[in-house]
């Protein structure tokens, strides 16, 4: 089994990189800065999941590496904390939909190739704060970008049904990492584990699927 994750240089990507490891998977990871991570035994590859020339030139390199699993991790939170009067600038809109929401689609439009010849599957990794029924208000950027992704992975899941891919949209949970802060819920490793076990339920009868880690569903 062979499976491609993005943004796996620290927090759930790379727990989720290592869990997949443990699973005797081949796993294929990327990061976006300079220095390439230091966890041994994964293969990495430097990525912008925003540059489509980067999309590009790496699907080139793994050209004939068919995919059982496209794991669409990469994002940003660019607007913690911002106030709505004074917050919010244009530019932020911009970097944070540029890596949330085109960096996803890019990343699948670059790798159908290599999912296609792997029969594989799609698991966009988006928030319940992209949910229309889970909306206190605040962090509007990041919010409308998990909309967007949920809703993006919903018309793939349509799109690429006759292909026989499934797609499916989940919620890591509140997770004790850089973004989810130490007093989060649950553990890289809680997160991890249950979302491994939702990848290998996702088949095309739950094919866009909202779904949290521990496997309940998740309301839009």
């Amino acid at each position: 089994m062979t499976v491609l994750i993005t943004g796996a240089s620290r927090g759930i990507g790379l727990a989720l990189a290592v869990h997949a490891q443990q699973q005797k998977s081949d796993v294929i990871a990327t990061y976006r800065g300079h220095d390439k991570p230091a966890q041994q035994g994964l293969e990495w590859h430097r990525l912008d999941v925003a540059d489509p020339v980067g999309q590009k030139d790496l699907s080139a390199q793994l050209a004939g590496r068919p995919l059982s699993l496209l794991v669409c991790n990469a994002g940003v939170f660019l607007d913690r904390g911002h106030r709505l009067d004074t917050g919010y600038p244009a530019d932020l809109w911009a970097q944070s939909f540029a890596v949330n929401v085109t960096g996803v689609f890019l990343t699948i439009q670059a790798f159908l190739p290599q999912i296609r010849a792997g029969r594989g599957k799609i698991a966009l990794i988006s928030s319940q704060m992209g949910s229309d029924t889970k909306a206190p208000g605040g962090s509007y950027i990041y919010r409308s970008s998990k909309a967007a992704v949920l809703n993006l992975g919903r018309n793939l899941a349509v799109d690429l049904r006759p292909e026989g891919i499934p797609v499916g949209v989940y919620h890591p949970g509140w997770v004790q990492t850089d973004m989810g802060g130490q007093a989060a819920d649950i553990t890289p490793q809680e997160a991890v584990t249950g979302l491994w076990d939702r990848f290998a339920a996702l088949s095309l009868d739950n094919s866009g699927c909202f779904e949290c880690w521990d496997g309940r569903p998740h309301s839009f």
